[in-house]
């Protein structure tokens, strides 16, 4: 395992651009407080920024904005095609604005530039989609019955509320309020407090794009005011992206006044092996969607399912790429594996590990904290084997840069292990055909499976089975969230 420097050939500065004002309603303004959030990078421990902490009240200013330019201004009342010529500016404003995004991404949250490189392209390709979505979708229809007509008539669904977590935000936030803006809603994002300042500088995109006023509003906060946003009798709906945790709170207080929730939670992704895979094809690549970000992604396949008499080849193979890496400094583009986001989460993972231990897992190799990495909260790549499925590492989600080799003795064993988790978001199947492959995919409960690959889909549906959400991110589908379905009757 090679360590990188804090030479940094993207940013030799540790500094990070801070803010003072909120961005409520379209424009710049004043805090109701003086709190702060103080940035602190996962790289060096070190506070390289700061913006405002948002409170109630500031909520409450954001929360009118968009209640009143939903209610009575003319952004729900333009056409879906005047609608997308404003989101195609933003789009434009993203595109110009996409390295300072990325640098800040990797300086505040330890992302690998070329993670966030990828994750920031995403979101390009959100905005691309997004303005072609009105042509693809059925705004109005008509329908006939025995003694009677109508029209099934599609509405914005109005207030949005979009939390947002800290492992994407750009990517997931143009997820979520893309197409709620192409429905003609209205938005109040809350970015999480940890790695806000990408977003800050989204919010200079869509300050260019002169959206109308109180469109849109972009606050960052912790968790009591994100509540506080859920909890609000003039939020009509909420999209969520976090822990599924976080997610049962985030649905208990929308259950409260029957708010319109959508969630994107937690997983425990596998990848089933079959006797036949051609290991060559699936390797190392197979390592990096478990270990990719630091293992920080909702999706990432953690578990690998294989046939008992391949469980060693797979585990050698495994354990040769996580031992080749580079780790260090993900300023540096030499660097694969940057830090955790936060100690406490270094902390989490590092449980997780002794759990593994003492429940008999076999640890193949990592476990520890990589030597030369003093500061900052980095972890090896960890790989365990011998695993069973009732272990608390087989079945929990770890967040971290950990993989499991799970052995089963057939197909229908991969597929009850693979389906006997809580979680239910992504997934892949390698065999030596596709169609194979395929028939072992359909049985599994998952939002999105890959057939001899793996990947996540931002253009189309995206989203969990079980306790791993409700509703759907992307395509047609997830504009849909977006609109209540209203019938108009005629004799």
């Amino acid at each position: 395992m090679t360590v990188t420097t804090a030479t940094s050939p993207i940013e030799s500065s540790d500094q990070l651009p801070s803010y003072d004002k909120l961005f409520i309603g379209g424009a710049w303004v004043a805090p109701c407080s003086d709190a702060v959030i103080e940035v602190v990078s996962p790289i060096t421990g070190k506070v390289v920024a700061s913006v405002p902490d948002a409170q109630n009240a500031d909520m409450d200013a954001a929360i009118a904005a968009a209640r009143k330019a939903f209610d009575e201004g003319p952004w729900p009342r333009m056409s879906p095609a005047e609608r997308a010529a404003v989101l195609a500016r933003v789009g434009e404003e993203i595109k110009k604005r996409l390295p300072a995004m990325s640098a800040a991404f990797t300086a505040d949250v330890g992302a690998p530039a070329v993670i966030s490189s990828a994750f920031h392209e995403n979101a390009v390709k959100v905005w691309d989609d997004v303005v072609t979505l009105h042509e693809r979708f059925s705004f109005e229809e008509e329908r006939t019955w025995p003694g009677g007509r109508g029209k099934l008539v599609q509405e914005p669904i109005g207030v949005v509320a979009v939390v947002l977590p800290w492992n994407g935000p750009v990517a997931t936030a143009s997820l979520k309020f893309a197409p709620a803006l192409a429905a003609g809603c209205t938005v109040v994002v809350k970015p999480a407090p940890e790695g806000p300042i990408s977003m800050m500088i989204f919010a200079e995109a869509l300050e260019a794009a002169g959206l109308p006023e109180g469109v849109i509003s972009l606050l960052p906060a912790g968790r009591e005011v994100g509540e506080y946003l859920v909890r609000h009798k003039d939020v009509d709906m909420i999209t969520f992206t976090g822990s599924t945790a976080a997610g049962r709170t985030v649905m208990g207080i929308a259950a409260e006044r029957i708010a319109r929730v959508t969630l994107e939670l937690g997983g425990k992704s596998a990848a089933i092996i079959t006797e036949d895979a051609d290991l060559d094809t699936i390797f190392p690549q197979l390592v990096f969607f478990g270990i990719g970000h630091s293992g920080q992604v909702c999706a990432a396949l953690t578990r690998i399912l294989v046939p008992r008499s391949r469980q060693e080849e797979v585990v050698e193979r495994i354990r040769a790429v996580m031992e080749s890496v580079t780790i260090g400094d993900p300023r540096n583009l030499e660097t694969l594996i940057g830090p955790l986001v936060a100690e406490r989460q270094r902390t989490r993972v590092e449980e997780y590990i002794e759990i593994g231990k003492k429940e008999g897992a076999r640890l193949v190799t990592g476990g520890g904290r990589p030597q030369g990495l003093d500061a900052g909260w980095y972890i090896e790549p960890t790989l365990f084997a011998d695993v069973t499925p009732e272990m608390r590492i087989a079945q929990e989600e770890i967040f971290g840069p950990v993989i499991v080799v799970i052995p089963v003795d057939s197909i229908d064993e991969a597929v009850a292990v693979a389906n006997g988790t809580e979680y239910g978001l992504s997934g892949a199947v390698y065999a030596g055909d596709d169609a194979t492959a395929e028939a072992i995919a359909r049985r599994i409960r998952t939002g999105q499976i890959s057939v001899n690959s793996w990947g996540m889909n931002v253009l189309q549906p995206f989203g969990g089975y079980k306790q791993s959400g409700l509703g759907r991110e992307g395509g047609i589908e997830g504009f849909a969230e977006f609109h209540e379905t209203k019938l108009i009757q005629f004799p």
